[in-house]
């Protein structure tokens, strides 16, 4: 195929249950406690500065209280509450021959009178309604919720109060997060970066697999009218699936270039990953922003998944551990991926990766975390169940092992990979993904093969689940820990373990044996995706072989200053005296912006190219 750009990984940005993903804190936030002193004291301060004033007082028991108010567990208040949840009952009447009566405001009258309603004023400002025969209402009620537990970020970090949010769906609060803290862990002045890359050769894929469902965007659009409430004129344009990647264009990079979501299911990060790769790998990008923003913890589209009977409830919970009804389960162990389980644990999380091709990433010093070098997507065929695994994730799973090991080599694909799976918690994931992956190990001759399901501490994040995968990926390669599936007694019997290795503690890796990882993302609807990333080790071994001693030197010489900025970013994130980049009304530009010339078109006094050849020439008729 000849020279493609190498799309490596430079930066990262992100927050889920585990606290902000940059300098990789929400990975020691899982790892916690096989982490030296000073790194928990690191990771503590960290969370710390998202979760506010109790978090900052001192001692064991403040330890205790970001430990317990993080990760997968019982779903706060602020989201609702699990043991009363507001609904409206079906509430049919009958006269029995007597008729119902009742006074009203009458602006409280609905503007169409029902047929069997007799209205007579009883007051200047009230009239009387009597009813004969059946009628219906709706009476507001509470009830409990069956399912309690859920990823959440930590207790009181508000994405919304960092930044002037005029009222945004929290998963566009959170992407404007999630993009600025990638552009903080970048460690490049934003301006010079564009100094560098053409204004059409930037690209952002970022979305929700879900759409904004909560009671700022979609969701309060559906039930407005129904709760007699008002429609609001942002309901229904922030709740588009692809408003992550607009916001991030609009509001944090001022990106003129590619832009969108490929919507996947629970594989959307790897499909909008798919597409930044191609831009580089084609040329039609240098920089890429690819992410995934996902607020699912509402009642309704929890109670749409339960519904399916996809979600671990408090009953099931109990079942697995005998216990009695009495006693409340353990929640912080909701989701229990390959082993005896009952269901997925949903989550909330915002994830943004930062890709550079490789010659922009070495002139501008950027540093090196890795390589992202396809993702691989394929269809179930013919189901008999929209929502039951298929055979497509064999292939895709082939193709990315595949390609792993064209690119390291089989010795280095049998000892120093791993596979981030899928990993939902539930007993069809078990089954089935574990036979995937054991077979697939098999077929390339590989044993003992790590095996790591980050959904055991962040729960399931629907679209962005996979760039949770990624970033903890990007945390093991750094910190030399496999994090352990903690949640678990044992893997179930039912489980495919033959060339496979899971395991319930952390396990100590070497970073410089590490060469590649395998992300797994299978979706509703037959959506599946591997994506084939290379370690630092690699993608460095890749660079050298390109580029000259003397560009190698430049570089690393630029990057000394790139670490520099990368550490002042952490340490000013830590003492919580950096604010997201929002940029509302800002450099907007419009028609007298805009000047055609011989070959180009100038938005801004800055060129993009419009001369162009025809990749079909062997098709086109002789032209003068």
């Amino acid at each position: 195929m000849g020279r493609q750009r190498l799309p490596v990984i430079v930066g990262f940005g992100g927050v889920s249950g585990a606290g902000r993903s940059s300098g990789h804190h929400a990975f020691s936030r899982m790892v916690y406690s096989a982490l030296p002193d000073s790194q928990r004291r690191r990771t503590l301060a960290s969370l710390a500065a998202l979760m506010g004033p109790y978090a900052l007082s001192g001692g064991e028991a403040r330890e205790q209280y970001i430990l317990d108010h993080t990760l997968v567990r019982r779903i706060e208040l602020n989201h609702f509450d699990v043991d009363s949840v507001g609904w409206n009952q079906r509430f049919p009447t009958e006269s029995n021959g007597h008729p119902v009566s009742f006074d009203i405001a009458r602006k409280h009258l609905p503007a169409v009178i029902p047929k069997e309603w007799l209205v007579t004023p009883a007051t200047v400002t009230h009239v009387n309604v009597r009813i004969v025969g059946q009628q219906d209402f709706l009476l507001p009620t509470h009830r409990e919720f069956e399912v309690k537990a859920a990823g959440q970020l930590p207790t009181g970090f508000d994405p919304g109060k960092l930044y002037p949010s005029r009222n945004h769906p929290r998963g566009l609060q959170m992407s404007v997060y999630a993009a600025s803290d990638a552009l903080g862990c970048l460690g490049l002045d934003w301006d010079t970066v564009r100094r560098h890359v053409a204004i059409d050769q930037m690209s952002v894929y970022a979305g929700s697999a879900m759409g904004q469902l909560d009671g700022a965007g979609t969701g309060g659009m559906l039930k407005a009218r129904y709760l007699g409430q008002r429609i609001s004129s942002k309901f229904c344009p922030l709740g588009f699936a692809e408003m992550p990647a607009d916001f991030v264009n609009a509001y944090v990079l001022g990106s003129l270039g590619a832009t969108g979501a490929s919507l996947g299911a629970c594989a959307s990060f790897l499909y909008n990953l798919r597409q930044g790769i191609e831009d580089i790998r084609q040329g039609r990008a240098r920089v890429v922003f690819v992410g995934a923003a996902e607020a699912p913890i509402t009642p309704e589209v929890m109670e749409g998944y339960s519904a399916m009977g996809a979600l671990a409830t408090d009953k099931g919970l109990r079942q697995l551990d005998g216990v009695d009804d009495e006693r409340e389960p353990d929640h912080r162990r909701a989701c229990r991926p390959f082993a005896e389980n009952c269901g997925f644990t949903i989550a909330e999380s915002a994830q943004m990766v930062v890709l550079f091709d490789d010659e922009l990433a070495l002139q501008l010093g950027a540093t090196v975390l890795g390589a992202a070098t396809d993702v691989f997507v394929n269809a179930d065929g013919y189901k008999k169940s929209i929502s039951g695994p298929g055979v497509g994730n064999y292939i895709t799973m082939a193709k990315a092992v595949a390609q792993a090991r064209a690119l390291v080599g089989a010795g280095a694909l049998r000892s120093g990979g791993l596979v981030m799976a899928h990993g939902t918690g539930t007993p069809q994931n078990r089954t089935s993904e574990s036979a995937i992956l054991s077979q697939t190990a098999g077929a390339f001759g590989i044993d003992n093969w790590p095996v790591v399901a980050v959904k055991s501490y962040l729960g399931h994040s629907i679209g962005t689940a996979a760039g949770d995968q990624l970033c903890t990926t990007l945390g093991i390669w750094q910190r030399g820990i496999l994090p352990g599936i903690t949640t678990i007694d044992g893997i179930a019997a039912d489980v495919s373990q033959e060339h496979l290795s899971f395991s319930r503690e952390h396990r100590e890796v070497d970073p410089g044996q590490q060469h590649y990882a395998i992300i797994n993302s299978k979706g509703f609807g037959g959506n599946n995706a591997s994506a084939t990333l290379l370690s630092p080790l690699a993608t460095t071994r890749m660079l050298q072989q390109r580029y000259s001693k003397a560009e190698w030197q430049a570089w690393q010489g630029a990057n000394e200053a790139v670490r520099e900025r990368q550490q002042a970013y952490d340490e000013g994130m830590i003492a919580g005296t950096v604010n997201p980049v929002y940029k509302f009304d800002h450099g907007v530009l419009g028609d007298a912006d805009v000047e055609y010339g011989p070959g180009f078109i100038s938005i801004g006094g800055s060129a993009v190219a419009l001369e162009m050849e025809s990749p079909y020439d062997d098709m086109l008729p002789g032209r003068e």
